[in-house]
Formats: structure tokens, C-alpha cells, sequence
């Protein structure tokens, strides 16, 4: 005789919903890990507070909060992206995490977008938290295009510092990787012009400005705020390109060997 089981047989979770819930849960661990959290949200807009609109100081025909709007919003959004990858990568590696995760029934991409769709999540509120510093505090005063151009611009940056952050996690050993990303982050940061204008620096360190993917960032958020004339955009944003090509090809090889 045939018996019907009691509990019937469901389908396989889809495609959209692995990858949604695994950057859900992934969002929310972040947000639980205040060493994470709270600098990555805090930093950039206390930076911006202090030498947008405390230090005083005439740029002449450069409106300083304006320009230091579009250099801490790229300094921001570097720093998820890094720090996501880099530092999440190698803790999971050295947990035996990452292996857990090769051995269960879930796709690997749903990892991989989960930490850039956390990046950008993360990404996204320091923009807004600069935004409204920016226009409360720092006199900022944009139109919508300009906005939107920015925000694109600074959410579609964080893929070259993803591929660099994984490209840090398949290399450092657990906590080893807070020193290296720190060790990247704050010279890309500086070096590429997004803490002050290049021009504070010696001609030589302003021509190496242009080998940094940093740079190009900086270059592409000021031209949407019109801070920068003769932003050629397309050219920052196959620099952009040939970055992320650069540190993802070896990063995946090396996880595939691992």
C-alpha cells in the first residue's frame, strides 16, 4: 500500500533568496561587531566634522565642504569594502569557517555577494551620514543629479577595494589582518589625496597619485560634485577595472588552491 509522507517534500530554497538571506545574515553580523561598526561609520563623518567645519580656513574657488565631501565619502566607503573582505576572509579562514562553508549545499557565490552587498549596505549609510553633515553643518548645497551622480559613483568604487580586501584575506592569517589592511587603507587614503588636496605634497608623490586606485575614486566623486574640471570619467573608471582585474584574478586562484 502505498503512504503518503507526512510531511511533504518542499523545493530547493531559490537562487534569489540563498544569496538575500545569506547578505541579510551577513549584514547583521557586521552590525553586531562594534569593532567594525562603529569605526567604519563614525570615522569618516567625525574626520569631515573636524576639518570640513571646524578648521576654518578659504579654498578660494573650491568650496571646502563640497570638496571634502566627495574625498571622505570615497575615504568612507573604502573602508567596509577593505575591511569586510580583508579582515572577515582571513578570521573565517583561520576559524576553519571558509571550509564549513565549501562543504555545505550553498552556493559560493551567495558568500561572495553577501560581504559586497554588506560593503555597499555600509557604504551607503556613510554616505548619507556625510550628506547630512555635509548639508546641515558644512553649507552643501547640491542638485539632485549631482547627488545621485556621487552616490553611484562612490557605491560602484567599492569593487576594486573588494577584490583588494579578498585579495588581503587569501594572504593574512587571522588577526595578522587588521595591521595589513590598516597598513593599505590609511596610505591609499592619504597618498591619494582624499584626507587633503594633492598639492600639499611634493611633485613627486603627486605623480605617483595616479598609479592608486584611490585616486581615481577621489577624481571621479569630485567631478560629481563639480570640484574638478575635466574629470575624464571613463578613463578613472577603466582604472578602476584594471584594479579590480588585478587583485581578484590572483585572489581567486589562490583560494581555489586552498
Amino acid at each position: 500500500m502505498n503512504t503518503l509522507p507526512m510531511f511533504p517534500a518542499r523545493g530547493a530554497p531559490s537562487w534569489l533568496r540563498l544569496h538575500a538571506l545569506e547578505a541579510w545574515y551577513e549584514f547583521l553580523r557586521v552590525l553586531r561587531t562594534p569593532a567594525f561598526a562603529l569605526p567604519t561609520l563614525c570615522f569618516p563623518v567625525v574626520f569631515y566634522l573636524v576639518f570640513a567645519v571646524l578648521v576654518p580656513g578659504d579654498w578660494g574657488s573650491v568650496h571646502k565642504a563640497s570638496y571634502l565631501l566627495a574625498t571622505y565619502g570615497a575615504f568612507g566607503v573604502m573602508g567596509p569594502a577593505l575591511f569586510g573582505f580583508g579582515v572577515g576572509l582571513a578570521l573565517e579562514r583561520k576559524q576553519g569557517l571558509l571550509e564549513l562553508r565549501r562543504v555545505s549545499p550553498m552556493p559560493a557565490s551567495a558568500y561572495f555577494l553577501a560581504k559586497i552587498a554588506m560593503s555597499l549596505a555600509f557604504a551607503l549609510a556613510v554616505v548619507g551620514l556625510l550628506a547630512a553633515a555635509g548639508t546641515g553643518l558644512g553649507g552643501v548645497s547640491l542638485p539632485a543629479v549631482a547627488w545621485l551622480k556621487l552616490l553611484a559613483v562612490l557605491l560602484l568604487g567599492t569593487l576594486p577595494f573588494c577584490a583588494i580586501g579578498l585579495f588581503i584575506g587569501t594572504l593574512a592569517k587571522g588577526e595578522a589582518a587588521v595591521a595589513i589592511v590598516n597598513l593599505v587603507y590609511l596610505p591609499l587614503s592619504l597618498l591619494g589625496g582624499l584626507w587633503l588636496p594633492l598639492k600639499v605634497f611634493p611633485a613627486a608623490m603627486q605623480s605617483l597619485a595616479v598609479l592608486l586606485p584611490s585616486w581615481h575614486l577621489g577624481q571621479m566623486a569630485l567631478g560629481a560634485v563639480g570640484q574638478a574640471e575635466g574629470v575624464r570619467f571613463g578613463l578613472h573608471a577603466a582604472a578602476l577595472g584594471v584594479a579590480t582585474v588585478i587583485f581578484l584574478v590572483p585572489a581567486a586562484l589562490r583560494l581555489q588552491r586552498e
